[in-house]
C-alpha cells in the first residue's frame, strides 16, 4: 500500500480555505553503520574510495524448444547470425585493447582470439548446427546443450593435474556460448554507460569482456565476489590503472548501491562504511600514490642518462593512433615499434597505398622530430584479419601452427603486391621526418636480400613516378625473434640496416612456451639462461660492426631488468609507454661499470632461479 503523501493538503479542507502547514512527523536519526572490513585478493595497486555501483547482469531468458523440420533453415539462419554478431563483439573488444600497454595485450589478446576461433569453424558452432538438425533443437537449446557437453568433456579429460587450467578452458567455452544465447534470445549484456563518476564497482563477477568496456576516468576502482590476481580480468584491471580487489566473498550482498567503500588494492582489502579514522587514512594513501605517480611524471622532462653520464634511448610499442597522447605523456624519445596491423584489421577490404600514406604521415608528424619504426605487416594464422581473407592473401580457416607458418616476411614475399603497396606509403609518408622499416619473424639472409630487392625496386619506381622521397631513404631492419636469427646474427647483421630483438616471441621460440596455454604457461621465463645469451649473441654481433640494436617486450619494460640490459650492452629500448617513466628512473640510478660488472655475473650462471634471484636484488636496488 503506497503511503500517503505528508505534504498534500487534507482530502476534507475547505476549498479555499487557507491550507496550514502540515504536521510532520519527528524524523528518527539515522543510524550509524559499523565499519566492516572484508578481504580478498589484491590484484591492482591504488585506492579507491567512493559510493558503491553495482551493475548486474539481466539474466538470460532461454526457453528449451524442441522444433518441427521444416524449422532447421530458420533456425540454422538463426545460429549463423548469432555468430557472426558475436564475432563483431569480439572484434570490437579487442579493438579498445589497443589503448591497454602492450604487456596487457599479449596476455588478452589470445582469449579474445580463443573466442574468435570458437567463433570460426569450430566444434562449438558445428555441434550446435548438428544438434539443431539432428535433434530438432531450436539454436539456442543447440549451443547451450553443445556447451556445456564440451565444457564437461574438456573437465573430464583423464590425467589432467592441472584442474584449475581445465577450469579456464571450459570457462572460456562457456563464455563463448553464453555470448551465442543471448545474442539469439536478444538479450542485453551488462552495461556500464550509467556509472557515476567516481563510484566503485561492486559485483560477483567481471568477465574480461566487461572489463574492456570500463571506462577508467569515471570509475575509481573494482571489487568483486569472485576473481583472482593472475586471471584475464585482473591483467585488464591492472591495464586500465583501477584499484581492485577480487575474490572478496560475500562482498556483493554486504555492500549495497550508494554506501561508501574504500578498495585498497594493494593491501586486498574493502572497507564498507568506513569510520572516520579510516577514511582519513585511506584519503592519506590516496595522496600518497598520486604524490608517486607524480614523482615519475615529473621524469618526463628529465634526460634517460646513466649516472656516469651514457644516454639511453627510450621509446615507446604503439599498436594504434589513438595511443600518440599516451606517448607523449610518458616522455618516449620517439616510437621505437608501430605496429602496423591496426590498418588491416576491422575492414573488409586492404587498404589502399594512399590511405596508409596519410596515417602514417599523421604519425610521423605528431612524433615532431622523433624517430618512427614501423614494423611492416605482421600477420600469423592466430590473427584475425578479414580483409586478408575476403581478397584471397591468406586462407580462411587458420594454420594447426600458425606460429611456425607463413607469417611476418614469410607472407610479404609470397605476396610482393601487398608489401609494395605498403613499403611505397612508408616511403612516401617518411618526408615527413625521421622514419625506419622493420621486417618481423626474419629467420635467414634470404629472406632479408630478397625484402631489400623489393624495398629498392619500390624507391625505383615511386622516383619514376616523380613522387619526392627522404633523403637518404629509411634504413631497412630486422626483427629477431627467433633462436635461427639471434644464432646468425652476425651474418644477418651485414644485410640489415639494424636489429630490433623481440623477447617475447624469442622466449617463445626458445623455450617451446606458448604463455597463453595454462598447462605450461609457468615455463615461460624470459631469464632463462638460453634467452639471456641469445639476446647476448645477437646485441654483440650487431655492436661489433656498429649496427643499432634496440630491444623490445617483456624484458624492455621491466625496470628491475634494465641493469643487466645495460650491462649486456643495450643502449635502446622500447616499450610500452606507460613503463618509461620507471625504466627511466631505473636509467638514472645506475652506472654501466657497474652493470657490466653485473651482467657478468649473470651470464655465468646456468640456474634459472639463481639468476632470477640476482636480478630482482638487483633491480630493487635500482629502484
Amino acid at each position: 500500500m503506497r503511503e500517503p503523501d505528508e505534504t498534500a493538503p487534507p482530502a476534507d479542507q475547505p476549498e479555499g480555505e487557507a491550507a496550514r502547514p502540515p504536521r510532520r512527523r519527528p524524523r528518527s536519526p539515522v543510524p550509524q553503520q559499523d565499519e566492516r572490513r572484508l578481504n580478498g585478493i589484491p590484484v591492482s595497486a591504488g585506492v579507491a574510495i567512493g559510493p558503491v555501483f553495482g551493475a548486474t547482469e539481466p539474466r538470460t531468458k532461454m526457453v528449451r524448444q524442441k522444433i518441427a523440420a521444416a524449422d532447421i533453415p530458420a533456425q540454422a539462419t538463426r545460429l549463423d547470425a548469432a555468430v557472426a554478431q558475436s564475432r563483431k563483439q569480439v572484434l570490437k573488444l579487442r579493438a579498445r585493447l589497443g589503448m591497454l600497454p602492450e604487456n596487457s595485450q599479449a596476455e588478452i589478446t589470445p582469449l579474445l582470439d580463443a573466442y574468435l576461433q570458437m567463433l570460426g569453424p569450430s566444434r562449438l558452432v558445428r555441434g550446435a548446427r548438428r544438434r539443431v538438425t539432428e535433434m530438432l533443437v531450436s539454436a539456442e537449446t543447440a549451443v547451450a546443450d553443445e556447451t556445456e557437453a564440451i565444457a564437461a568433456a574438456i573437465m573430464a579429460v583423464p590425467g589432467d593435474d592441472d584442474p584449475a587450467g581445465k577450469a579456464r578452458r571450459a570457462g572460456e567455452v562457456r563464455e563463448v556460448g553464453r555470448r551465442l544465447v543471448r545474442n539469439l534470445t536478444q538479450t542485453p549484456f551488462r552495461s556500464f554507460a550509467s556509472v557515476p563518476e567516481g563510484s566503485v564497482l561492486v559485483c560477483e563477477s567481471l568477465r574480461p569482456a566487461d572489463a574492456a568496456l570500463l571506462d577508467p576516468s569515471r570509475l575509481g576502482g573494482v571489487a568483486t565476489d569472485e576473481g583472482g590476481s593472475d586471471g584475464h580480468t585482473a591483467v585488464m584491471l591492472r591495464a586500465l590503472g583501477l584499484p581492485a580487489v577480487l575474490g572478496v566473498p560475500g562482498l556483493s550482498q554486504a555492500a549495497r548501491p550508494g554506501d561508501t567503500v574504500v578498495v585498497d588494492g594493494a593491501a586486498g582489502t574493502v572497507v564498507i562504511h568506513p569510520d572516520p579514522a579510516t577514511l582519513a587514512a585511506a584519503r592519506r594513501a590516496v595522496t600518497a600514490f598520486a604524490r608517486e605517480r607524480q614523482k615519475l611524471a615529473r621524469l618526463r622532462r628529465l634526460p634517460a642518462i646513466t649516472a656516469d653520464g651514457q644516454t639511453v634511448e627510450l621509446q615507446a610499442n604503439m599498436e594504434i593512433p589513438a595511443e600518440l597522447p599516451l606517448v607523449a605523456q610518458a616522455g618516449a624519445a620517439g616510437i621505437g615499434l608501430l605496429r602496423s596491423e591496426f590498418l588491416f584489421m576491422n575492414r573488409e577490404t586492404l587498404p589502399d597505398e594512399q590511405a596508409q600514406t596519410e596515417t602514417y604521415r599523421t604519425i610521423i608528424e605528431a612524433m615532431a622530430g622523433d624517430p618512427v619504426t614501423i614494423r611492416v605487416l605482421d600477420w600469423s594464422g592466430e590473427k584475425d584479419i578479414e580483409a586478408l581473407q575476403s581478397e584471397g592473401v591468406v586462407p580462411e580457416v587458420g594454420e594447426q601452427n600458425p606460429a611456425l607458418g607463413l607469417r611476418g616476411i614469410r607472407l610479404l614475399l609470397r605476396r610482393p603486391e601487398l608489401f609494395e603497396t605498403q613499403l611505397a606509403a612508408i616511403l612516401r609518408a617518411a618526408t615527413a621526418g625521421p622514419t625506419r622499416v622493420l621486417l618481423p619473424m626474419v629467420t635467414t639472409v634470404g629472406e632479408v636480400r630478397a625484402a631489400r630487392e623489393v624495398y629498392e625496386r619500390v624507391v625505383r619506381r615511386l622516383r619514376r613516378r616523380g613522387e619526392r622521397l627522404p633523403d637518404p631513404i629509411p634504413p631497412l631492419g630486422i626483427m629477431i625473434e627467433t633462436p635461427g636469427a639471434a644464432l646468425s646474427a652476425d651474418a644477418l647483421a651485414l644485410e640489415a640496416d639494424f636489429f630490433a630483438i623481440g623477447t617475447n616471441d624469442l622466449t617463445m621460440y626458445t623455450l617451446a612456451v606458448d604463455r597463453s596455454e595454462s598447462d605450461v604457461a609457468s615455463l615461460y621465463d624470459p631469464l632463462h639462461p638460453a634467452v639471456l645469451r641469445l639476446v647476448q649473441f645477437a646485441t654483440e654481433a650487431a655492436l661489433r660492426i656498429r649496427k643499432p640494436v634496440s630491444v623490445c617486450g617483456e624484458l624492455a619494460a621491466n625496470p628491475r631488468l634494465t641493469p643487466l640490459l645495460l650491462g649486456l650492452g643495450l643502449r635502446s629500448f622500447s616499450m610500452n609507454a606507460s613503463a618509461v617513466p620507471r625504466v627511466k628512473q631505473a636509467v638514472r640510478a645506475v652506472s654501466i661499470d657497474d652493470c657490466a660488472r653485473f651482467a657478468r655475473r649473470v651470464m655465468e650462471q646456468s640456474d634459472p632461479v639463481k639468476i632470477q634471484a640476482l636480478v630482482m636484488g638487483a633491480g630493487e636496488a635500482a629502484e
